[in-house]
């Protein structure tokens, strides 16, 4: 056998002679060959592999685009980490679609029964009787058969591919004789879907070569359901359609409990992961989207331009076209097509074979033996001796497509990392595709390529055995036994996307400007009260003040010393009072002689009954002002239902039975203007007040020149906006439930604050007995008990949320919250109550945000700024006893509003305080206008002064 020089050498005299392998653009000239062994080389390769001496070396320059560099690898990493956030904001049109997937669990290895699974989603579809023994994940049986779908079935219509897989469907039946047994069936489907349950998919888009007409746009659950009840043979349930991706998870998961992602690498891409920023979730990344908005065009090269331009789906599914194995064959042809047209291959002959789409398979890649590649060469029709080249550019290809799934892979895994706030993630990775279990070295450069750009993430990687159809089957078996995809269609009108949530902070901003206005106010739901509070604390406030805070069951009286020694200093002494049932009822008469009667208890305690103390009076109800110490009541909220109150000044009223304590009422101010003033005094860039609790409520320092309601145009004024008002007018009602429209029925004041009762502490928890009960009445809760206590109104308190919803003992809680109400629940009814508390508490904080956004945006166009930082003032028992409500609702003004820096102070003293501030304040401003008064006094002259001016000036004339 002839023999040819290495490689390696023939570099180091190709260096030295560039002259004799160059080439010229766009074609190139055939490289000069022949060279006899070089008597300095030692290292000998059959003449068949290296023909073209010269010309081969040129191929690196031809395969430099295909490597990437680890700075590349790490841009990719984070371009594809911004797909992930901006899919899951749904802020517009994104490239990674982040589909939801109502899959909120993972096997737990319980699950029992038999489940047909249905898996479609390449060129064969497959139908699996999957039987579960309970606790005996070893001896789960699999029985299976494959069919071809052909190419003008895949690209046909619609119906003709559904009814395609009807009939696989019946001959799989007919084969394991179970015809008439009405199973509960998966369905993975491997194509983009749209899905507002577990058992509903709309096809986004098709890929991988399918094309079937009238398919994009229609939930293809209902379309096999349409084609089985064409064939009129046999009947299923279908529980839940899947992505392969997701099946993939499933089926690994149920070995490997740490397994919460699934990677597809075959014929197609994706990665699914559990996404825990709502609830946990399954979701469906649709990976191969990202660069689909141009993000990568700084790594694609002219083959894949053309391989691209070529496909059935131009300009859509970037990524995959780079990693998968659709089209790596592909680029490796387009490559050997360019080298051959430059004569570095195949001396330069272009065969129609190498012409041919599609005829270099990606299976060619996992071949990497040279006899190997000679032979397949040869089965193709390309003779030549050109073997290491083709070998160097599938090495290329296949490289670059692992390494940028490693780089989609790190940008995942660190997500969960820092979703869960680790500093090192341990995490298992189901996988599934030819690509990665045939490919010689796809897989360890994939590996590589996490450790190298997730360095934080100890990543085990885990083939899956029975592939995805398995997971559908897996899926089938959780959602039968929790009833969650049921659950869903209850609960999927309260989650919202941001372009919802934007929507509503529009609305709301529309609203602020018509409460605003003169004419506009009395028709505004949103009533914008001016609350005369002009000033927030400056540090120079002092004295000693009683605060009086009426707004709940309970009633408190503080007395509080504001005082500078070294520095100011607040000093507080308060006592809570009950308000009981028969007074919240009753005459307001006999509500404010209970305050009366109160006040002087404390102050006989606190030995402060002779002192003559100014008073704040903070009144959590809506209320007309005209002054600082004047406050008619619109109307009452949070259960008060005290006769004669609205429509009167309560200042008035309170003042009436306190006359003989020897007070004055200086302020009436509301509880959202109290925790503004409190955190104001700690922190004077506060200019927004909320109260997240039985009720909710918010204020704001609005510019003079925008109140219509009151005089003058200077300076600023805190605007009490009694945002529970707000959807009065019906424009809440797309978004309000049935169970809302329940909740406002039996309220005291229907038809009134039904923004509050969606969000608000007094409303959650009944909220979510509603929910219960319904489900439990349809069979999906408790095994369809229902105790007398469940139907008992108020039993379920928004504080059972919070202690349901607490990371560790949520469960148990539920369970022990449960049993009180007298069901016995199971462990996943208990799950399913953790998930209706959840998806129920982050509506009320995603509606919040919302809203407090429209505020902040107006604090920020009211400035001119272009971008504005300030404080928030908040208070309230749901903010401060719910575990997650805090943090998810920081996240989403921050989201909503992201050129706002914003500081959440809670204000640890109440709204009393806050009273009591706003008092001070009004005393330190009344004490300045009497020192000015005073000094003006003397440039002020009586008449008698004047007659005498007179008379002197007469004199002198």
């Amino acid at each position: 056998m002839s023999c040819q020089i290495c490689p390696l050498r023939l570099r180091q005299q190709q260096r030295s002679r560039p002259g004799d392998c160059s080439r010229s653009a766009p074609g190139r000239t055939k490289a000069a060959g022949g060279m006899q062994p070089s008597q300095e080389c030692s290292l000998y390769v059959p003449s068949w592999v290296l023909p073209d001496l010269f010309g081969v070396f040129q191929v690196d320059e031809t395969l430099a685009p295909f490597k990437l560099t680890h700075e590349q690898l790490m841009l990719v990493k984070s371009r594809m980490r911004a797909g992930l956030e901006a899919g899951l904001r749904n802020k517009g049109p994104s490239a990674v679609k982040m589909l939801p997937s109502f899959v909120y669990r993972t096997p737990d290895g319980t699950e029992r029964g038999k489940y047909l699974a249905l898996d479609l989603g390449g060129t064969n579809f497959r139908a699996l009787l999957v039987n579960f023994k309970r606790g005996l994940q070893q001896n789960t049986r699999v029985n299976h058969k494959i069919y071809t779908i052909p190419l003008e079935i895949m690209q046909g219509t619609g119906e003709e591919l559904f009814d395609h897989i009807a009939q696989c469907v019946s001959d799989f039946l007919d084969y394991m004789g179970m015809k008439n047994a009405h199973l509960p069936a998966g369905f993975t489907f491997s194509f983009p879907c749209e899905q507002t349950a577990l058992d509903t998919g709309t096809l986004v888009s098709w890929t991988k070569g399918y094309k079937a007409t009238d398919c994009e746009g229609h939930d293809v659950v209902e379309m096999l359901k349409e084609a089985i009840k064409r064939r009129n043979e046999f009947d299923l349930d279908i529980v839940a359609v899947v992505n392969d991706t997701v099946g993939t998870m499933m089926s690994c998961a149920y070995e490997d409990p740490q397994c919460e992602i699934g990677l597809i690498a075959g014929t197609g891409t994706n990665v699914c992961y559990m996404e825990e920023e709502i609830t946990k979730m399954c979701i469906n990344t649709e990976w191969g989207g990202l660069g689909d908005d141009g993000s990568l065009e700084d790594i694609i090269t002219p083959y894949d331009a053309e391989v691209n331009r070529m496909s059935v789906n131009p300009g859509k599914q970037s990524f995959e076209k780079l990693t998968s194995g659709m089209y790596l064959g592909e680029i490796v042809r387009q490559v050997l097509l360019d080298l051959t047209s430059g004569g570095l291959l195949f001396r330069g002959r272009v065969t129609e074979t190498l012409k041919t789409t599609g005829i270099f398979e990606t299976k060619y890649l996992d071949r990497v033996a040279l006899l190997q590649v000679r032979s397949i060469l040869q089965q193709l029709g390309l003779k030549g001796t050109c073997i290491f080249i083709v070998q160097q550019v599938c090495g290329a290809v296949s490289r670059r497509a692992a390494q940028l799934c490693g780089a989609g892979m790190a940008a995942v895994v660190d997500k969960i990392r820092e979703n869960r706030r680790l500093d090192h993630l341990k995490i298992t990775v189901g996988v599934d595709g030819a690509l990665y279990k045939l490919h010689p070295h796809f897989s360890r450069v994939l590996e590589e390529t996490v450790r190298s750009l997730a360095p934080h993430c100890n990543v085990t990687f885990l083939p899956s055995e029975e592939g995805s159809g398995k997971g559908a089957a897996l899926i089938t078996a959780v959602e039968k036994a929790l009833g969650e995809h049921r659950i869903d269609k209850y609960l999927y009108s309260m989650r919202f996307s941001d372009e919802t949530l934007l929507d509503i902070m529009h609305q709301f901003r529309r609203e602020m400007v018509k409460g605003l206005g003169r004419d506009t106010n009395p028709t505004a739901a949103l009533k914008m009260l001016p609350t005369f509070v002009r000033s927030i604390p400056d540090g120079s406030e002092k004295g000693d003040f009683i605060a009086l805070d009426l707004g709940g069951s309970n009633f408190r009286i503080l007395r509080v010393k504001v005082s500078h020694e070294k520095k100011q200093t607040v000093q507080m002494e308060s006592q809570i009072y009950d308000t009981p049932e028969d007074i919240i009822h009753g005459t307001g008469t006999k509500l404010f002689d209970h305050v009366a009667e109160c006040l002087g208890d404390f102050m006989e305690k606190h030995n402060i009954k002779d002192k003559k103390l100014p008073v704040g009076f903070t009144f959590s109800f809506p209320c007309q002002q005209t002054k600082l110490d004047e406050g008619v009541l619109i109307t009452w909220t949070k259960r008060f239902k005290a006769s004669g109150v609205e429509g009167m000044d309560v200042v008035k009223l309170l003042s009436k039975a306190i006359k003989k304590r020897g007070v004055s009422i200086m302020a009436v101010v509301n509880d959202t203007v109290g925790t503004m003033m409190t955190c104001g005094f700690d922190d004077q860039r506060c200019e927004v007040g909320i109260i997240i609790g039985t009720g909710t409520n918010a204020c704001y320092m609005e510019e003079l020149r925008n109140i219509d309601l009151v005089e003058g145009d200077e300076g600023r004024m805190c605007v009490n906006t009694e945002w529970g008002a707000f959807g009065d007018d019906g424009r809440l009602e797309d978004i309000r439930t049935e169970f809302d429209r329940e909740i406002d029925r039996g309220s005291l004041n229907p038809g009134k604050q039904l923004f509050e009762k969606m969000v608000s502490g007094m409303y959650l928890g009944e909220l979510v007995r509603l929910i219960l009960v319904k489900m439990a009445r349809e069979g999906l809760l408790f095994e369809g008990r229902i105790t007398p206590e469940l139907l008992t109104r108020g039993k379920f308190e928004t504080k059972h949320i919070s202690a349901i919803e607490k990371s560790k003992e949520g469960l148990s809680k539920a369970k022990e919250i449960l049993t009180r109400l007298g069901v016995e629940p199971s462990t996943e009814d208990c799950i399913a109550v953790q998930h209706v508390c959840t998806i129920v508490s982050f509506r009320s904080a995603n509606l919040i945000a919302a809203v407090l956004a429209g505020i902040l945006l107006r604090l920020k166009e009211n400035k001119g700024m272009t971008r504005l930082r300030t404080t928030i003032g908040i208070d309230g028992s749901l903010y401060k006893m719910h575990p997650q409500y805090a943090r998810r609702l920081h996240k989403t003004v921050r989201r909503l509003v992201p050129d706002i820096d914003v500081r959440f102070l809670l204000s640890e003293s109440g709204s009393g305080k806050g009273a009591a501030m706003v008092t001070a304040v009004a005393y330190r401003l009344a004490e300045h206008s009497r020192q000015i008064a005073e000094i003006l006094s003397e440039f002020r002259l009586t008449t008698e002064q004047l007659l005498e001016v007179r008379t002197v000036r007469w004199g002198l004339c």
